[in-house]
């Protein structure tokens, strides 16, 4: 079995789906317009992957080469659908924002890709492991992408106010071009540091 401690780095680090990968970019863009929308969609895409990993991994030996794609989506849609009534029941508000876009994890192709490149070629343990690290990697993507955007658009973190009235917002970052313009200078930064610590 590969180390848990190597899988956990390597989906926050080293293949970070949003900022190495660049998969999973539909909730990146779309919910990032402040930090608890970010995290939420992160954690809920966490739940899934870790789940839907599990399964699939259980389930390799038994599902068939030429069906497999299918089975693997039946199997994400049983999470996400739990995941949804969860959040519906439990947590109204954020499952009012989030929208339309928790269904959507069915599709999301960071968990279709887990369950194809890992889960289906390694044991549960390995499989769980990897989706915290890949999904952990997610949520700290998007929770940071989320805070930047709403800290610098909105001049709040978490919807407490931390910059005074007269510091003035940038708008253009809570509106779908500020979402590009982040995930763009994130990525810069973090290839840049990538690139001289290689």
């Amino acid at each position: 079995m590969a180390n848990p401690v190597k899988l956990i780095k390597n989906g926050i680090i080293d293949e970070n789906p949003t900022f190495m990968q660049v998969i999973g970019m539909c909730p990146t863009l779309a919910v990032t317009s402040s930090a608890i929308n970010g995290l939420g969609m992160g954690l809920a895409a966490t739940a899934v992957l870790i789940c839907s990993n599990i399964f699939v991994s259980l389930l390799r030996k038994i599902i068939p080469d030429t069906v497999r794609i299918p089975c693997f989506i039946v199997v994400i849609a049983t999470f996400v659908t739990i995941i949804e009534f969860v959040l519906k029941a439990y947590v109204p508000s954020l499952y009012a924002s989030l929208g339309l876009f928790i269904p959507l994890i069915v599709v999301n192709c960071l968990i279709l890709a887990r369950a194809e490149a890992f889960a289906s070629k390694n044991g549960p343990i390995a499989s769980a492991f990897d989706g915290i690290g890949m999904g952990l990697g997610f949520t700290i993507a998007l929770g940071s992408m989320g805070l930047i955007r709403e800290f610098i658009g909105s001049g709040t973190a978490f919807g407490i106010t931390v910059l005074p009235e007269a510091f003035p917002r940038t708008l253009l970052f809570v509106m779908a071009p500020g979402a590009f313009f982040t995930l763009a200078c994130m990525m810069a930064v973090l290839n840049n540091f990538k690139n001289k610590k290689a």
